[in-house]
């Protein structure tokens, strides 16, 4: 790998198309699948850009999901190649695609030592020989989608339920498997073993003899145990996870997935200790698999273990990589200030340059459930208060991607509709509740937002493709991290900004990654233990107890690492003790029960 970062999935439409802005330099990024629609009109978009003949694929026509996507990814992997292709041509000179290309790499890059060298060779026909050796030893950085797993709704078509293979993931997955792309699949948002057993059917999921994938698997986990668990599953199908990106159940945007209070640094030093024996344990499994499939592999497949979540400095990111003898890092949330990279509006855009951390929360907004990291100032949550105000709590609901109640109705509709939250206030008000308790529910009930268009709207604002009457409310879910970013930056200043040469938080006052993780979860507990005030049971009281330990335990195991990371004496082990020192105390001050 050259680069030793990748750009995370970025909601829905932030991401939809930074492959074909970062690919050709070398750089991994990861675009969501989740939006067909989306997905159809970014190809119709670029097409019309590039002077492409475009095809549409409606809607209602056969499969139209699956073909979608596929059309969408061939698209992008073939204008990729062909910018990719344009950038080898050009000669070195200052200033150039196929300068930057090598600029962009890291300082401790072989190839970015052999193209300095290069540079600095006379004309002549042996700088020219050295020109073909580096361009040889370019490669396209990865063009990955990102599956939410259990994002996986049942599809209908005049009442009739289209089949198994056409619910949301699999359809996705679909798109994916039967596109010509080289690349991988992150899995993320928990298990599904229907969607991890259909991967089976594609032979891009299966190795060559010399152990090689066409299209690779990525458990998108938040600690060793479920990473185990799933990877098992798949093994045993002769499915073989080619990475573990790890991401902080917290210090993360999008969805945030919890942990029972483990911290990442003892979740990486698990899978640092653990790693070998893992692998061990997987191929043994995988092995029998495929040889039952009668496939016979010659090398051992390659398996990498990635973090993301929360790193913000060059310092960070040296260190989680050598430390714990990583294969890479994932920086997200960043990249939505980069403006060549990814798709934000220029409203949005101004909003978060001026944001502080408490504009960064983690919110029940999500009609899935699950914990969502989201922005205060954004206009989709502007708009959810206008309709309260109004008595029109809800959103239309357009899209439906997001639909799993099944409530008050025998389709599943979503939480966060105007349908779902009328007919559930409704039967609130004949619940008998007191004014606090309805009042409490109420808010519970009208705190979703639509994602479906919110996450998307971003794009279609910075591109110009809104549709009349299309809905403009912008959702966005960064990572609390983004609070200490507050400027536009230049692709290259970012990337320089991960590998050192530049420092784009030099005058920032901002914790350690790991501190801020801590302080994140010393919250959680908090907010968790104020809502059992009135009704601690046993059960409860137990598995709160237990949270705090494995805070505690982490704490204990930060401060020896970081008295084995820092000179004592050091300003930097100083302030990071006392910080650990503050969090501990804030710790400790939590009474369960």
């Amino acid at each position: 790998m050259s680069h030793s970062f990748h750009i995370p999935v970025l909601g829905l439409g932030y991401s939809i198309d930074t492959p074909l802005k970062v690919a050709r330099y070398g750089i991994t990024s990861v675009l969501s699948i989740v939006d067909d629609e989306l997905v159809e009109r970014m190809r119709a978009y670029h097409s019309q850009n590039r002077l492409i003949h475009y095809t549409p694929i409606g809607k209602n026509e056969a499969d139209s999901r699956s073909r979608r996507i596929t059309a969408y990814l061939n698209f992008l992997s073939e204008c990729i190649y062909q910018d990719f292709k344009t950038l080898k041509q050009q000669n070195f000179i200052e200033g150039s695609d196929i300068c930057r290309y090598f600029e962009l790499l890291p300082d401790t890059s072989k190839l970015k030592h052999g193209y300095e060298l290069m540079m600095e060779y006379p004309e002549g026909e042996a700088k020219q020989i050295f020109q073909s050796v580096l361009k040889n030893a370019m490669r396209l950085g990865s063009i990955d989608v990102n599956i939410m797993a259990k994002v996986d709704k049942m599809n209908y078509v005049d009442g009739e339920y289209t089949g198994d293979t056409h619910t949301d993931a699999l359809a996705a997955l679909r798109g994916f498997a039967e596109s010509k792309l080289n690349a991988s699949v992150v899995l993320s948002a928990g298990m599904n073993p229907k969607l991890y057993s259909y991967m089976e059917q594609f032979a891009d999921f299966l190795p060559d003899q010399n152990a090689s994938l066409k299209k690779r698997i990525i458990l998108k986990v938040s600690d060793f145990r479920s990473a185990l668990i799933q990877a098992k599953f798949l093994a045993k199908k002769g499915l073989w996870v080619s990475e573990f990106r790890i991401e902080s159940g917290l210090n993360c945007g999008g969805h945030a997935f919890a942990t029972e209070g483990y911290l990442l640094g003892p979740i990486l030093e698990e899978f640092k200790t653990k790693r070998r024996d893992m692998y061990q344990e997987l191929f043994e499994m995988y092995q029998v698999a495929i040889e039952q499939k009668g496939i016979q592999i010659e090398k051992e497949p390659q398996q990498k273990i990635t973090v993301q979540g929360g790193i913000g400095t060059a310092a960070e990111h040296h260190f989680l990589l050598q430390h714990y003898q990583l294969d890479a890092t994932g920086w997200g949330s960043p990249f939505l200030l980069v403006p060549e990279v990814t798709n934000v509006d220029a409203d949005t855009l101004a909003q978060l340059t001026g944001a502080t951390e408490k504009d960064f929360y983690l919110s029940d907004a999500s009609p899935l459930g699950i914990r969502f990291n989201n922005f205060r100032n954004s206009t989709v949550e502007q708009q959810r208060t206008e309709r309260i105000e109004k008595g029109r709590p809800g959103s239309p609901c357009t899209k439906k991607y997001l639909c799993n109640n099944t409530e008050f109705t025998e389709q599943a509709i979503c939480t966060a509709s105007r349908e779902y939250q009328h007919l559930k206030i409704k039967s609130l008000q004949t619940a008998g509740l007191t004014a606090e308790e309805y009042e409490k529910k109420f808010k519970e009930v009208t705190g979703k937002i639509c994602l479906c268009e919110g996450l998307c709207s971003s794009t279609y604002l910075k591109y110009d493709m809104l549709k009349p009457k299309e809905n403009k409310a912008v959702a966005i879910c960064p990572g609390p991290n983004l609070a200490y970013f507050s400027d536009l930056y230049a692709f290259d200043e970012m990337v320089g900004h991960i590998y050192g040469k530049v420092n784009l938080l030099e005058q920032v006052e901002r914790p350690h990654v790991f501190i801020k993780e801590l302080n994140l979860y010393i919250d959680y507990l908090q907010e968790d233990i104020k809502q059992q005030l009135q009704h601690f049971s046993d059960k409860k009281i137990k598995q709160l107890n237990g949270f705090k330990l494995q805070l505690t335990e982490g704490i204990n195991y930060y401060k020896k690492l970081f008295s084995e990371m820092a000179d004592q004496a050091s300003d930097e082990f100083m302030q990071l003790y006392e910080q650990l020192a503050s969090s501990k105390n804030k710790l400790d001050a939590l009474i369960v029960g």
